[in-house]
């Protein structure tokens, strides 16, 4: 039978990076590619009801054993990579780790070190799955979905002791904010759910930033500079006061656990025109229409220098903190809890600073917490996971599942 790490593998092979900028649903091919291809195996497996619907979605259903009732559970995980780094001819290797720097083995000559990454102590004596270099790992959040599917395994063997049905889903497109586009709740049928999409083992989550895009044009008009006192308006110096009129402090290099950013995500232009896109990003309410109200008052404050109409700011909600809907069902968490105590691994309540397919869902009406795969650095040439962490995870989702089966 297959390994969670055998799956893990197989899965990385494939590149499903996802792209922003694509105007097809998923944003590209090779999702469809790696959703089919798990299709396949779950049907192997014997999993019933396996779909793969037009949009690439993957569900499927572990079937109740006879007898057993209660709320059906779901689990979550996406199958897109993020275009952060490379996803394309990943060339993972297992590391027995003992302590100290590791080289990989990328042209760059990249490290994964102890002083940068001091994560590392946390994992002596564990084979670690790490990159070249080169690319990403893709354990966000293929780590995910090879633990879910190792689950569904044990699960179907014809020893595994009585459960409840269990609804299984691959989204495409987390990455770029879509991976709950065109999630249909209602057909998915469950009553409540867990993604697995976290970092290191232990991790629970039921709060996520509240989220933002805010797209700021500024108009720019370019004269010969040597004739150009008080007729030119350069756009690209203007995109820079922009920057500056931004709290410091309030950057993700200088931020952590509850604390809200601005981040220049991207600045293209010249002096005749320019465009600034910033993710705005606050798990408190109030804070996050601050975060809004601060931009707008900028724009102003530049308009006022140098015409009306110079600066335009817009911006649209992306999704926003789950902690509104997981109040109301907190057992959730505490299930999760004793579920990692069970395996030895004392729980880590903590908010996402990010995004993730729970918060849509949540608010979609299906509640829908985060757990960990075991992973770190994600989104990174320095990623990596323990094989012991994903194992672990596996036994995890295990206990979880029977935490459910008493509930008639």
């Amino acid at each position: 039978m297959k390994t969670v790490l055998d799956r893990f593998l197989e899965y990385c092979s494939m590149d499903t990076t996802s792209d922003e900028e694509s105007t097809s649903y998923p944003s590209t091919p090779n999702q469809l590619a790696l959703g089919k291809r798990l299709a396949e195996e779950l049907i192997q497996l014997g999993l019933s009801e396996v779909e793969q619907d037009q949009y690439g979605y993957v569900t499927a259903t572990i079937p109740a054993t006879a007898g057993e009732g209660g709320k059906v559970l779901g689990l979550v995980a996406h199958m897109d990579t993020s275009a952060a780094v490379s996803g394309a001819n990943i060339k993972p290797r297992i590391v027995d780790y003992q302590g100290g720097d590791i080289p990989l083995d990328g042209a760059g000559g990249y490290v994964l070190s102890v002083e940068q990454f001091p994560q590392l102590e946390e994992c002596v004596g564990k084979h670690l799955v790490v990159t070249d270099g080169s690319t990403l790992l893709g354990a966000d959040d293929k780590a995910g979905v090879a633990e879910i599917v190792t689950l569904a395994q044990r699960l179907m063997a014809p020893d595994a002791p009585p459960h409840g049905k269990i609804r299984v889903a691959f989204t495409p497109d987390e990455e770029v904010g879509s991976g709950t586009k065109y999630f249909d709740v209602k057909k998915f049928g469950a009553d409540v759910a867990y993604t697995v999409d976290g970092g290191p083992l232990g991790e629970v989550e039921y709060e996520n930033f509240n989220a933002a895009t805010a797209m700021v044009t500024i108009q720019g008009r370019n004269i010969h500079p040597g004739a150009a006192k008080d007729k030119m308006i350069n756009a690209a110096a203007v995109a820079c006061e922009f920057q500056g009129l931004l709290p410091h402090n309030q950057q993700p290099a200088f931020t952590e656990g509850y604390q809200g950013f601005y981040h220049l995500v991207s600045i293209r232009g010249n002096i005749e025109g320019c465009v600034m896109k910033y993710a705005l990003r606050e798990h408190d309410a109030q804070k996050f229409q601050g975060q809004k109200d601060w931009l707008a008052a900028v724009a102003a404050q530049l308009n006022t220098r140098w015409g009306e109409g110079t600066v335009q700011v817009d911006i649209k909600d992306s999704y926003f903190n789950m902690r509104q809907v997981m109040e109301n069902h907190m057992y959730l968490i505490d299930r999760a809890c004793a579920a990692f105590r069970s395996q030895g691994v004392e729980p880590m309540i903590q908010p996402v600073r990010g995004g993730t397919d729970g918060a849509r869902l949540s608010y979609a009406g299906l509640p829908c917490p985060n757990l960990s795969t075991g992973g770190y650095n994600f989104h990174s040439r320095f990623e990596f996971i323990p094989v012991e962490s994903m194992e672990t995870m596996v036994d995890v989702l295990w206990d979880l599942v029977y935490r459910f089966v008493e509930e008639k």
